[in-house]
């Protein structure tokens, strides 16, 4: 019968080491994929509140159109607005970076 000892052999301890270097390894792979995730999770919601607002805006505008508006003028001023404001958002952003 083999007694059990609390020391472990180097070969189990080396091995228990090479373990841990692997865990912390994925744990910090993880972790940073995570905060990847929650990034790309808010910038696809601002996406999709812009993308809202747009469709919003231009079914506003068609209903213009069916009362008798011009919708081409309309959506021509709304289009060189949005290009302004994005080169404004882009030019922001880049400076917070």
């Amino acid at each position: 019968m083999t007694k059990l000892t609390l020391a472990q052999s180097p070969k189990k301890e080396v091995i228990n080491h090479e373990m841990d270097k692997v865990n912390s390894k994925l744990y910090m792979e993880n972790y940073y994929i995570m905060q990847e995730n929650e990034r790309l999770r808010k910038k696809a919601e601002l996406l999709n509140q812009e993308n809202q607002t747009l469709l919003n805006e231009l079914k506003h505008r068609l209903s213009a159109t069916a009362d008798g508006g011009d919708a081409m003028a309309d959506i021509n001023s709304s289009a060189s607005n949005s290009k302004a404001s994005k080169s404004k958002n882009k030019a922001s952003k880049s400076s917070k970076k």
